[in-house]
């Protein structure tokens, strides 16, 4: 599934790629999936792209919004999958779930394989869209301060008990990140999985902020983590400490065997001297 860092890299990849271009024929797909989420019915979808230009888009959490100017945005959002941009000339992909063709016959597909959104709002009526709406502030924004998140955690341990994964990944309290990129913050945090959120003290809230900056920001500047496909088709460079790979090795700090337990909803890979 795509995380922030990987729709952070897609949308700067787009704006370079496919702003200005010409819509020459918008398609909702070619291989049917229960669990594609559209708003537009393909004559419909096909009849409002028609024409119309890309604008720059904009990462937000796991969405990414996508300007069809004049008056539409395309969100596409909570997708696993691969999209990609094909130059003219060249194969599309055999199933896919959305395709625009340029005039310039260049194109742009979508194709998940588990689920996601692809969706067409009139300008101003996405942000009515469930988990658009009310979207708490993310790690790439500038407002995602030391001082931000300190509130967010004593406003998370004022209410129902949580874990520092929950903290990082249920409900979008933090948007963008997932049960992936959440491994390594809480390894640099040097916290369990487990841990309470309501023990923490003002040095680790302080150490899991810059954690989660740090890894973010990398992944980002790396291009995504490196099982995860950017728009022409290449994986991302940020390879996971702690992933499947890593269990039964040692750490890279102490040497302890990295663990792994099942744990909301996911798989969690931990070390058992770093992260008491």
């Amino acid at each position: 599934m795509f995380e922030l860092p990987e729709i952070a890299n897609l949308s700067a990849q787009i704006n370079k790629t496919l702003t200005g271009k010409t819509v020459l024929k918008g398609s909702l797909g070619n291989s049917p999936h229960k669990f594609v989420w559209y708003n537009r019915k393909p004559a419909e979808f096909e009849k409002l792209t028609r024409g119309k230009k890309i604008g720059k888009s904009a990462p937000r959490g796991r969405w990414l919004f996508i300007p069809v100017q004049p008056g539409y945005i395309l969100m596409l959002g909570e997708c696993g999958g691969k999209a990609l941009y094909h130059p003219a000339g060249s194969a599309l992909p055999k199933k896919y779930h959305l395709l625009i063709s340029f005039e310039d016959g260049s194109s742009f597909t979508v194709t998940t394989a588990m689920w996601g959104a692809m969706e067409l709002y009139e300008k101003g009526g996405e942000r009515n869209r469930q988990y658009i709406r009310g979207m708490r502030t993310t790690p790439v924004e500038k407002e995602f301060t030391q001082e931000y998140f300190s509130r967010l955690v004593k406003e998370v341990a004022g209410g129902e008990k949580r874990s520092a994964k929950g903290l990082l990944t249920q409900d979008q309290l933090i948007p963008g990140l997932g049960n992936s990129i959440a491994q390594d913050i809480l390894f640099r945090a040097r916290l369990h999985p487990r841990h309470p959120v309501e023990t923490l003290d003002a040095r680790q809230i302080r150490t899991l902020y810059l954690a989660i900056r740090s890894t973010v920001d990398q992944a980002v500047r790396l291009g995504g983590r490196n099982d995860e496909y950017d728009l022409f088709d290449h994986p991302g460079g940020y390879i996971r400490i702690m992933d499947k790979n890593a269990a039964g090795r040692p750490c890279p700090e102490c040497g302890r065997k990295i663990e792994k337990i099942q744990y909301l909803g996911g798989a969690c890979y931990f070390c058992p001297g770093c992260q008491k």
